[in-house]
């Protein structure tokens, strides 16, 4: 079995600019208040989530490893 992303976004955070949605269409949604939300909170590793919290232009995604909690986006600084 592969490895799993817990992936969440901070709606404090989030403008609604749906640019999560362009880079990974299914992935994420936006809500009747333009707050993104994942469409599932785990998922398989997938390069259009990276995407989309590497587009992310307020980064309020948060990517990490499911089990671990070792974060993968964003970077640590």
């Amino acid at each position: 079995m592969g490895d799993r992303w817990t992936v969440e976004v901070d709606r404090g955070v989030c403008i609604g600019s749906g640019m999560c949605v362009n880079h990974a269409p299914g992935e994420f949604a936006l809500d009747s208040a333009r707050q993104s939300h994942p469409a599932a909170p785990e998922t398989d590793v997938n390069e259009k989530v990276l995407a989309a919290a590497e587009g992310c232009p307020v980064e309020a995604i948060t990517i990490t490893l499911t089990g671990s909690g070792e974060v993968v986006f964003p970077p640590e600084e």
